[in-house]
């Protein structure tokens, strides 16, 4: 009998655990695998840190958030690691192939390892949405209702108050969470960093809100720039991979549209309960059905190929084409948005 192991890695995001119950059980039931967890990411991988995953470890774990398997930022090439390590831990534990579910970030691993030798396939995750190779990453569904309710919630206390409310959402530097919230909770304008605005323009678009005697509602993405600026607002230092952590920016944005124009205006940072709580139906689906298909992948022995959506077919795509390509909002959905700000 195969045996495989899977990890998690990078940021949490709701649907984790579909996506290991999908492989668990497709494997076991249709193609005879036996598979392990590997514990904390990448760090599991090299220290040999595992646990196993059988139908019943797997059992109803699809409608709750997070990983079972943990997660960190850890790299497979820090110092106590590399392929001569991984490759060691493989062989006494008689594991054929990983599993990796991440982001970019661990996608790069990934790819980097298979070169190295080690027998890799992918998928992927982020609630940001901004991975080329696939059309929907799962965690993005929930990421996107989250917000919207909160724009929702806001709006009743800004229309209360008639005051303008800034609502920050995550993405880094895509504006898909912004967007799809911004458009389904109706706001009067959504911030993203695919478009940078000027702050006139900002005002006149909640001066003209202000006019018809409502409340405005702006969504901000915390990769959103002026146009005079050179890159995206952080003051939080950075990651475990040397980027600039982000957020922020609706704080900065909400006193200058108050002193512009004369409204009260209030920010409020969503941050990470954006990645937390059950998953929707959408990102359990995918999840699930991205789970069966590394599966049949691993089956096929089909090595250095990460699973994507397509429309509403999941296929395979090499590392080459899911590695440091960035999907960014199209110039057409936020025109015909814009179209309507204000």
């Amino acid at each position: 009998m195969a045996r495989y192991g899977i990890l998690t890695s990078g940021g949490d995001c709701p649907g984790l655990n579909a996506v290991i119950r999908g492989t668990v059980l497709q494997g076991t039931a249709v193609h005879g695998q036996e598979f392990v967890g590997f514990l904390d990411g990448y760090r599991g991988l090299v220290h040999g840190d595992i646990k196993l995953l059988t139908r019943s470890a797997v059992r109803g774990i699809s409608k709750n958030g997070g990983t079972i398997l943990r997660t960190s930022r850890y790299g497979p090439y820090e110092e106590d690691g590399g392929p001569d390590v991984i490759k060691k831990v493989l062989e006494e534990l008689e594991i054929e192939g990983v599993i990796a579910v991440g982001g970019d970030g661990t996608m790069a691993a990934a790819a980097r390892l298979l070169r190295d030798g080690i027998p890799m396939v992918g998928v992927p995750k982020t609630i940001d949405n901004d991975l080329e190779a696939t059309d929907f990453t799962f965690g993005f569904s929930t990421a996107v209702e989250i917000a919207t309710e909160a724009a929702d919630r806001l709006r009743t206390t800004g229309d209360s108050h008639m005051r303008c409310m800034v609502l920050e959402v995550m993405g880094r530097h895509a504006g898909w969470i912004a967007m799809y919230a911004g458009v389904a909770a109706g706001a009067h304008a959504i911030l993203i960093p695919e478009a940078p605005e000027t702050l006139e323009q900002i005002c006149k678009w909640v001066n003209a809100v202000k006019d018809r005697r409502r409340a405005p509602l702006i969504i901000v993405a915390e990769g959103f720039t002026f146009p005079d600026m050179d890159a995206a607002f952080s003051h939080r230092g950075l990651d475990e991979f040397n980027r600039p952590r982000l957020g922020g920016i609706g704080e900065i944005l909400a006193p200058l549209i108050e002193e512009r124009t004369g409204i009260t205006t209030r920010a409020t940072v969503l941050g990470h309960i954006q990645r937390g709580g059950v998953p929707t139906a959408f990102d359990r689906v995918l999840g699930t059905r991205f789970g069966q298909a590394i599966s049949d992948t691993l089956a096929d022995g089909d090595f250095g190929k990460m699973v994507a959506l397509r429309g509403t077919q999941v296929i395979r795509v090499p590392f080459s084409d899911a590695v440091g390509h960035s999907k960014n909002v199209y110039a057409e959905f936020y025109n015909g948005a814009r179209a309507l700000f204000g």
